[in-house]
């Protein structure tokens, strides 16, 4: 009993030591996870932030260098305008294929170009590529010129420019009756703005029929009637609800009922859009183009006569007009005042590729006939 009675308290005082030791390793065992907890949320949070300031850091880089490549696209644009205005002044105003402008440039480290002026630091540019052509928009049909200005303000259709248009669309395999469609599309979108006050390249109001020459009339547009004696003048087609945009471009054609995709694609080679009508360069416009402004000129004379003119290029209108009356074009129904030897108009073609940042710039310029000076008309970039 006395043993029994010693041993007792011993052995309840060894279970409380347990149950103590069982509980402080338990806290101990949180605390270890909760640190452990609080480290891996410090971890994230500051990755975050890490990420963050990186991803910032990308985009201001990014920024930087894309603002480079626009001025170096800026430089080869300067460029291209000093060669379309050395190239009028050699070549007597003369726009022809086979010139200096025709020339593309391949893609080319920019360290070359500044290596050949004797640039210092020319290996600063051995990340930056250029490539670019120039193309002539005159060489192809001006949809401008569908509507004409006979007096400041007012905007007149121009039936002769919608049969060639008719002409070029049957040409191509496509509905020929849409001409008439985008005439008042296109004079409906001037409605409202500044351009409807300029007149020609040459400052001449648009010809009027002769005295006892009825004008022709065309029917069968949508959205708008038939021609009358004053075409656009005397036409009712001031009740629409929503006055269509401006055409600034051949993708404009899809605002155009009857008009796909696929159609416009078709065109693109072939059609332009310029803030005022232009002649025809026929020193560079294609068969199609010349067999539809040149009445009674089929598609065989045209490339004829195209192929002709890779021999010899035309100097001034009057070989124009020979070479058409060779072909057997009647020379009453020429008229020379849609046609020339010169362009005024040019799209320059840019890529620079300057480290990460790839710039696509496409420049309308217009070129004086008289000075050869050139300025900028609108600018339009794909990064």
């Amino acid at each position: 009993m006395t043993m029994s009675a010693r041993r007792s308290p011993a052995v309840h005082g060894t279970g409380v030591s347990a149950k103590g030791a069982n509980s402080g390793s338990t806290e101990a065992g949180a605390a270890i996870i909760t640190a452990l907890l609080v480290v891996a949320l410090s971890a994230i949070l500051v990755s975050g932030i890490l990420w963050r300031q990186q991803v910032q850091i990308r985009r201001i880089e990014n920024q930087r260098l894309a603002a480079q490549a626009r001025w170096v696209a800026r430089g080869a644009l300067d460029w291209t305008r000093l060669i379309l205005r050395s190239e009028a002044d050699t070549s007597a105003g003369v726009t022809y294929l086979g010139g200096v402008w025709d020339v593309p440039i391949a893609k080319t480290r920019l360290s070359d170009f500044l290596g050949q002026i004797g640039e210092v630091r020319a290996e600063q540019g051995s990340q930056t590529y250029l490539s670019g052509s120039i193309e002539d928009v005159q060489a192809k049909f001006n949809l401008r010129n569908l509507v004409s200005i006979p007096a400041p303000g007012a905007l007149q259709l121009n039936v002769e420019q919608i049969q060639a248009f008719k002409r070029l669309l049957s040409l191509l395999g496509l509905n020929g009756e849409l001409a008439k469609t985008v005439a008042v599309q296109v004079r409906d979108g001037l409605r409202q703005s500044a351009t409807r006050f300029q007149m020609s390249n040459t400052g001449a109001p648009a010809p009027a029929p002769a005295p006892g020459v009825e004008a022709p009339q065309i029917a069968g547009a949508v959205g708008g009637n038939n021609f009358t004696g004053q075409p656009g003048l005397a036409d009712t087609d001031d009740n629409a609800n929503v006055a269509p945009l401006q055409m600034t471009s051949v993708d404009s054609l899809l605002n155009v009922p009857g008009f796909t995709p696929e159609m416009v694609a078709r065109l693109r080679p072939f059609v332009t859009v310029l803030p005022t009508q232009t002649a025809i360069n026929m020193n560079t416009a294609s068969a199609e183009v010349i067999a539809a402004v040149v009445p009674g000129m089929s598609l065989s004379s045209a490339q004829a006569l195209v192929a002709r003119r890779e021999t010899v290029f035309f100097r001034n209108v009057g070989d124009v007009t020979l070479a058409l009356s060779a072909a057997g074009v009647p020379s009453a129904g020429v008229d020379t005042s849609l046609m020339d030897v010169t362009t005024s108009y040019f799209l320059i073609h840019g890529r620079v590729e300057h480290e990460r940042a790839e710039l696509d710039r496409t420049t309308l310029v217009y070129r004086d006939t008289l000075t050869h000076t050139t300025r900028v008309v609108r600018v339009s970039d794909q990064l």
